[in-house]
């Protein structure tokens, strides 16, 4: 990898966005690369917005993603993937939850996401990730890990399934192992 790779993951509170950067920080460390992190939340314990960087390569200096510079936007939910566009680049791509957080004067979904296919040449997949894992899974709390698994099977992020999955048994705790590891293969259909 000529040069780091950048990340923004963004969500809001309790949707497992640090687990995720965990994940994926632990998953680039076990393929060799120097890997800063940062989180930035709010109110994240209430649902406040959180967004994480993350950029790994051969040497990374600093852990914030620069605007304008980000690989790769996963969002679990809609309008938060809108407030990272200053993130990216037109050859950004976007890997978004389709779930929206509805609040009294909010945008509605289909707007939201117009405006994010309308923004540069990068790919953009709305997924119902979390339909997808209430469905399948009983838990719409594990839409974070499904994105990951969805991302890494479609080379969107230069790294191996097998070391995010190594990372997945190394971060997760224990008892919601089987789980996280059932939404990352239920991702690769």
């Amino acid at each position: 990898m000529a040069k780091s790779f950048n990340i923004i993951t963004s969500g809001t509170g309790g949707q497992g966005l640090i687990t995720l950067l965990q994940i994926i920080a632990e998953a680039a460390l076990l393929e060799g690369f120097d890997v800063k992190t940062s989180e930035l939340h709010g109110l994240s314990q209430r649902g406040g917005s959180v967004e994480t960087h993350i950029r790994f390569g051969n040497k990374v200096y600093s852990p914030l993603v620069s605007l304008g510079s980000a690989d790769l936007i996963l969002s679990l939910e809609i309008s938060e993937a809108l407030k990272m566009l200053f993130y990216a680049s037109p050859k950004t791509v976007f890997v978004i939850n389709k779930n929206l957080i509805s609040y009294p004067g909010g945008f509605e979904e289909k707007k939201l996401i117009q405006k994010i296919k309308n923004f540069g040449k990068g790919s953009k997949y709305i997924i119902p990730a979390s339909e997808i894992c209430q469905k399948e899974l009983g838990k719409e709390v594990v839409s974070g890990i499904y994105l990951l698994s969805y991302a890494v099977h479609k080379n969107l992020i230069p790294l191996k399934p097998k070391s995010i999955l190594k990372a997945v048994s190394k971060v997760v705790p224990e008892k919601y192992l089987d789980l996280n590891k059932k939404a990352f293969e239920l991702a690769k259909k």
